[in-house]
């Protein structure tokens, strides 16, 4: 199957300095972004208590907020999720705390604001688990990278097994640096798809280099960006529809 009929001849190289710019510039940006506003880590990592509310029309935050601070609950976390009418109430541990009782505090806090609320989930884990979590999903994440290295050593010569490195992590710090603007939620399922991405990707740049490995083999005349050029446009249609 081909994305493209006609054998393509787009000249992507010539290019090449403008979208490094552009790609430095976003890495960097995610980076600053990570180290200074930093991941919303989720109760699989903090520990603590969530409950998932649903409301019968359109919610007031600050409504909520002030009727949880009333109840005893500053530090609760209330943020909109799906619709304007779901509710995820986020509390981090507190030692010698029943997190039980908490969920039912709270859940009798906001039905002083609406007394139709219903409760649709309610997730609870402790503090020390969330640390294990949090210490195994990077422990994870740094054993996937060192393999990562050991593959890409092994199998390309250095000028190919560097390019391959970086785009194996540029691809994760983007997505990182994009939860880290947008505050959306980080946990165990959200870890597990920056390492499919990761798996991706460097799927996608194996297939690639070995093609530019290929044709230099092959294309005794040309300049090396001319090749790896047509290397591209031979892969271009398998990036599209996997990517």
């Amino acid at each position: 199957m081909e994305f493209f009929k006609k054998r393509t001849n787009f000249r992507f190289m010539p290019l090449r300095g403008r979208w490094y710019a552009i790609s430095a510039a976003l890495v960097l940006a995610s980076v600053l972004l990570i180290a200074f506003r930093g991941l919303n880590l989720g109760i699989d990592f903090t520990g603590g208590v969530v409950l998932e509310l649903s409301f019968p029309q359109e919610v007031d935050l600050d409504r909520v907020r002030g009727a949880l601070a009333s109840a005893g609950h500053e530090d609760a976390t209330v943020q909109s999720f799906g619709t304007a009418r779901e509710v995820l109430v986020r509390l981090l541990p507190k030692e010698g705390e029943d997190t039980a009782a908490v969920g039912q505090d709270v859940l009798e806090a906001v039905q002083s604001y609406d007394p139709a609320v219903q409760l649709r989930r309610t997730e609870v884990v402790g503090a020390q688990i969330g640390a294990e979590l949090a210490e195994q999903g990077a422990l994870a994440a740094l054993f996937a990278f060192l393999m990562i290295l050991a593959y890409v050593a092994i199998r390309f010569q250095w000028k190919l097994a560097i390019g391959s490195i970086i785009a194996a992590l540029h691809d994760p710090i983007l997505v990182l640096g994009f939860f880290a603007a947008t505050q959306i939620t980080f946990d165990l399922a959200t870890l597990a798809a920056i390492l499919a991405v990761v798996g991706y990707s460097l799927n996608d740049t194996v297939v690639v280099f070995d093609r530019i490995r290929e044709r230099f083999l092959m294309t005794r005349k040309g300049t090396p960006t001319e090749i790896i050029d047509l290397a591209i446009n031979d892969t271009l249609s398998r990036t599209l529809m996997t990517s």
